[in-house]
């Protein structure tokens, strides 16, 4: 994971100040929250909520997909 200030997914485009496609976790904090969440795309971020805000703070890349199954 890598940490980021970029005010977009840089994988898909979905906005950070957006609501994250889907919350996975939350930890209060001394001075906030920390979720951990899954942005549209699949890719894992860690979000710190405190008095300056919400900001993703680390991120992951999007699963790879598989090009075929086997069965």
């Amino acid at each position: 994971m890598t940490g980021t200030d970029a005010t977009a997914c840089p994988h898909c485009g979905w906005p950070e100040e957006a609501e994250p496609f889907q919350v996975l976790s939350r930890h209060a904090t001394a001075t906030g929250r920390t979720e951990w969440t899954r942005c549209a795309c699949g890719s894992l971020q860690v979000r710190v909520v405190d008095g300056r805000g919400t900001r993703v703070v680390s991120r992951g890349r999007p699963a790879a997909r598989s090009g075929s199954a086997s069965h």
